[in-house]
């Protein structure tokens, strides 16, 4: 490591030492920005013209050159931006804005700790500007990824609003250590994921704490040559989000943004009537040799009521949301400021997400040499849940099951309960007083905020230094009065009631400081380095109390409680101490090469492993400068790149490593035993990482295409390892076994029209990624997911087989003599036993993409957004109960029962219902459908007011528009929807469809207004 640093150190001399020697002269410092939005620029030669002195824009497109007199001229030049000339006079600050040649190339990427020009990559990374999701009504920065980049695969697990999503760059690399990318706002580590405990299956998402309006751009470091900067936290890759910034010498811009629409499900279930059901229970208790009157199925009374449970809890919400931002700056100074305001209304009953927010950013330069500024971002979000999903009290689960026999009330209007005897539609619980009784609210406040510090030493050497924080304060306030199934009516001690308050703090400080050099020698070659060292500080409180026994529902806090029976309360540190470096150098902006490594050490880990090195390089050649491809007018950039490097993951529990006690018994007297053992050699997962890329631009950039094929291979997994049970213990947490990833990916742009007014665009993204377990501890599955009859588990780990595996028995039919299922006895013995269950599918698919179409003429513009996803498989465990041939007469049916068998010669693959036998309902294939799908996830149609007519009213533009969200879906998946998750975030048990609710469409119009 300290060889490392001794090359970045020498080269830093080596470099610095040219521009020193001419400081007898005229010094003149400056910046160069685009002409096209007024962003800065970095990676720009300039050149005192007639000498080879020479120096290249920092990252904030900032320099600094001496010059011997007031007569000099200065040279700006870089690929994909038209060459300038500019006299220098009498000026110490010479400030240039720069025309696009080529928009693609001279595209400002953030790549870590720095920035450039998209020609001067050497990695692989994806990005999208705001400008791609501005209409559509995304709740977090992490939804705004969804169908946008290669490589980027996005699940929304579930319709409720500022729920979890799934996101995953090239696959998943881990069993039991989280596979969420970082997420990286504005240079600070932010918080994802689940901040409070799930709700049946479904978490809520942190990242939708963020005001997605407030982006910039977005970054996704794909390969260790992007990403390995990051070190032990970006196996699973880096997601960079810039937010909104002023501009110099912009004058003060208001925008004003308002939003109104209509949220509704995308797709019911199909549900029997009384009627139907009534049919159908009298047939499967007749096939089990019973009368059905006796059991109380007796036509004309039992279904003498017909509720539709669906129609009782789901609504149309209302979503609305309404933001002011200003924006501007001078030469010095630059400023943005934004306020939001979000509200959704969920479609089930009582469901809410409701989000203030607001943020101010300042950059100032207070000299040449000095500048600084700050941001930060406060929110406070509501979250006014309901109990869904998987959980047997949910409230749309509920409701899929619920008998139509009966009502949610009784004559009088009122809910029926738990301790109604009368009340039998669903054991224990009414799924519309599941939604409307209880309190289960959520409330978040978000602090994400920073001060920077930065200073020129020398010229082009830069000293940059900052400090953030993220800070999270959670409260969880339940309460479940006696009319549900949590505070149910218990008639030993009367009135009853659960009641919960939670409070949570999750923070996150940064320290950052780095030392930045750019230089160009002799006109051709240029070298940029980066060193530096960061601190990382993570802080968890929590505390919990719970209450039982309220005196009435009118008293639903704590401090009422007849028994507070459990309490619990924690603090938790945790950090990581790295030092990093990057060296690049390109020759003639032909040749490139980049060297990056990170140290890094966390308290995560035993420590014997404490530290490691996560090196990366990479090389690129732009063929397209050499000379046999001068004469080739239609080919503007061609490159070629490769890179090779390691990363790591540490995001799993704090101290595994330790060796911990608990409270035990031995011989009837309590006290103290080892509840784990110590691993002094545990260590984060290393993700060893190989990608080749080409990057090309034809025909004046109105074609691009960007290709990547990679390697990736993960070992030391975070697992618990075997070890004989005569040590005392099963397992120790250990590093074993091994994960792969494999895939190619494509992104196309096109412009396909240009001219008199029109223009259409095209995007396309295309990823293919091959998951596979390579080696475990032992080559026996690893059982995973849900618990189902007649197999082991629904998910199973394996060796040679991807994450995310289903599995179960082999389903070959229905024998139309008997009606019953046929299953595949693999083991052979005569016999249908969970022996016989083998791998039946898998949810990761073959390919998944986005593809987009926009349109504008003469102030209007269109959008058109296709999401998609081909060869994943879905485990229709709603089907296991709705289709459920052993019913119990306690659930409602699918309207799929009606192609059940019912006499012999039907040919049909839904086998003959009989009451309480469990054989043809097996956990098998016969609940393993293609999840493939093809949605068109939004339609933007937006008018451009005439300036002459905005400008009548004072404003310098006006801007209508409707937007479709969710409109559209192609699918054989034949549940509502293929797109979902029960086990929000789940890497074992993926493509899980337990009772999920679907996602909802969302139809609103929208009015931008600038000052």
């Amino acid at each position: 490591m300290r060889k490392f640093y001794s090359v970045i150190i020498w080269s830093v001399l080596l470099t610095i030492l040219p521009g020193y020697l001419w400081a007898q002269g005229q010094r003149i410092t400056g910046r160069v920005t685009s002409a096209q939005d007024g962003q800065t620029l970095p990676g720009v030669n300039i050149v005192v013209k007639g000498t080879t002195n020479g120096v290249s824009t920092d990252a904030n497109g900032a320099y600094s050159i001496v010059i011997p007199n007031g007569n000099a001229t200065l040279v700006f030049t870089s690929i994909g931006l038209n060459t300038q000339e500019v006299a220098v006079g009498n000026r110490s600050v010479v400030n240039v804005i720069m025309q696009e040649a080529l928009n693609e190339l001279s595209q400002v990427v953030v790549t870590g700790y720095n920035t450039t020009q998209r020609k001067d990559i050497t990695g692989s990374i994806a990005s999208i500007s705001s400008e791609k999701f501005k209409d559509i009504p995304v709740t977090s920065l992490d939804q705004a990824l969804q169908g946008q980049a290669a490589g980027v695969q996005v699940t929304q697990s579930s319709g409720t609003p500022g729920g979890g999503l799934t996101v995953r760059v090239r696959g998943n690399t881990s069993i039991s250590a989280s596979n969420r990318p970082l997420f990286i706002v504005d240079g600070v580590q932010v918080q994802n994921g689940s901040l409070t405990t799930g709700y049946g299956g479904q978490n809520d998402n942190a990242l939708a704490l963020l005001n997605p309006n407030d982006i910039e751009s977005i970054q996704v470091l794909k390969d260790a040559s992007a990403k390995a900067i990051y070190g032990s936290r970006a196996a699973n890759g880096v997601v960079l989000i810039t937010t909104k910034r002023g501009k110099a010498n912009q004058k003060t811009t208001i925008t004003a943004d308002v939003q109104r629409g209509l949220t509704d499900i995308v797709k019911r279930p199909s549900l029997l009537n009384s009627t139907q059901l009534l049919d159908l229970q009298r047939e499967a208790v007749t096939n089990a040799g019973q009368d059905p009157d006796k059991l109380g199925l007796i036509k004309g009374v039992t279904d003498g009521v017909n509720t539709n449970w669906l129609d009782m809890i789901l609504r149309k919400g209302v979503y609305q949301q309404y933001q002011v931002s200003a924006q501007g700056g001078t030469d010095r100074t630059r400023f943005y400021l934004s306020g939001n305001y979000r509200d959704e209304e969920g479609v089930l009953l009582n469901n809410r997400f409701s989000r203030m927010s607001g943020t101010m950013t300042i950059d100032h330069n207070a000299t040449a040499k000095l500048s600084f500024g700050s941001n930060i971002t406060v929110s406070r979000a509501v979250n006014k849940r309901v109990l869904g999903d998987n959980a047997l009290n949910g409230v749309y689960s509920g409701a899929t099951r619920s008998l139509p026999y009966y009502a949610p009330y009784n004559e009088q209007g009122q809910l029926y309960g738990p301790s109604d005897a009368n009340y039998a539609g669903f054991p224990n619980f009414n799924p519309v007083g599941e939604a409307v009784l209880p309190r289960q609210n959520v409330l978040t406040t978000k602090m994400l905020g920073g001060v920077y510090v930065q200073y020129e030493f020398l010229p082009n050497l830069r000293f940059r230094s900052k400090a953030s924080i993220d800070y999270n304060s959670i409260i969880e306030d339940i309460y479940d009065p006696t009319g549900t199934a949590v505070g149910g009516y218990d008639t030993s001690v009367g009135q009853q009631g659960y009641g919960e308050y939670n409070t949570s703090l999750a923070a996150t400080f940064t320290s950052t400081n780095t030392l930045t050099y750019n230089t160009l020698i002799n006109e051709k070659h240029r070298i940029s380095a980066l060193g530096g060292v960061e601190v990382i500080k993570r802080t968890n409180r929590s505390g919990s109390t719970i209450g039982k026994y309220f005196p009435s529902n009118d008293f639903t806090y704590i401090t009422s409680a007849g028994v507070v029976n459990a309490g619990s309360s924690a603090l938790v540190y945790s950090g990581l101490f790295s030092g990093f470096g990057e060296v690049k150098y390109d020759y003639k902006e032909k040749y490139l090469v980049t060297a990056t490594g990170r140290y890094d050490g966390s308290s995560r880990f035993g420590p014997n492993r404490q530290f490691g090195f996560f090196p990366s390089g990479s090389v690129a050649w732009r063929i397209s400068e050499e000379e046999f491809l001068s004469k080739t007018s239609f080919l503007n950039d061609l490159k070629v790149r490769a890179s090779y490097g390691f990363t790591g993951n540490e995001q799993i529990g704090n101290f595994l490593f330790l060796g911990t006690w608990a409270a035990t018994t031995y011989s009837g007297s309590s006290g103290l035993g080892p509840a784990a053992l110590a691993n002094p050699n545990l260590q984060w997962e290393r993700t060893r990482e190989a990608n080749v890329g080409i990057d090309a631009s034809f025909f004046n950039g109105r074609l691009s295409a960007t290709l990547d094929a990679y390697d990736n291979l993960t070992d030391k997994l975070l697992f618990n390892q075997p070890i004989p049970l005569t040590s005392g213990f099963g397992a120790v947490q250990g590093n074993i076994g091994k994960i792969s990833n494999k895939g190619i990916e494509l992104t196309i742009t096109t412009v396909n029209i240009d001219s008199k007014g029109l223009r259409w665009s095209t995007d396309l993204n295309l990823s293919r990624n091959e998951n596979k377990v390579v080696e475990l501890a032992t080559t026996e599955p690893l059982f995973a997911g849900y618990q189902a009859s007649g197999a082991t588990a629904t998910n199973v780990v394996l060796p040679g087989q991807p994450l995310g595996t289903f599995w179960g028995l082999k389903f070959l039919g229905v024998d139309p003599a008997t009606g019953n299922a046929i299953y595949d006895d693999k083991n052979g013995d005569g016999r249908i036993t969970p022996d016989d269950a083998q791998v039946i599918g898998n949810a990761q698919p073959k390919l998944f993409g986005g593809f987009t179409n926009r349109l504008s003429y003469k102030g209007f513009d269109l959008s058109v957004f296709f999401q998609f996803s081909y060869g994943n498989h879905v485990m229709n465990l709603t089907k296991q109960t709705s289709v459920n041939t052993g019913s119990s007469l306690n659930f409602n049916q699918s309207t799929d029962a009606l192609k059940r068998w019912q006499k012999e010669g039907d040919i049909t693959s839904v086998p003959r219902y009989i009451y309480e036998n469990t054989y043809n309902n097996y956990l098998s294939s016969r609940f393993v459908e293609d999840g493939s799908y093809v949605r068109l996830k939004n339609v933007t149609l937006g008018y451009n007011v005439p300036k002459t007519w905005v400008s009548k009213v004072k404003l310098s533009g006006i801007r209508v528009f409707a937007s479709a969200t969710n409109i559209w879906t192609f699918t054989k998946y034949s549940g509502p929807d293929p797109e979902l998750s029960t086990l929000d975030g789940s890497t074992t048990a993926q493509g899980i469809d337990f009772n999920t609710l679907p996602q909802v469409k969302n139809m609103m119009v929208g009015l931008t207004a600038t000052f």
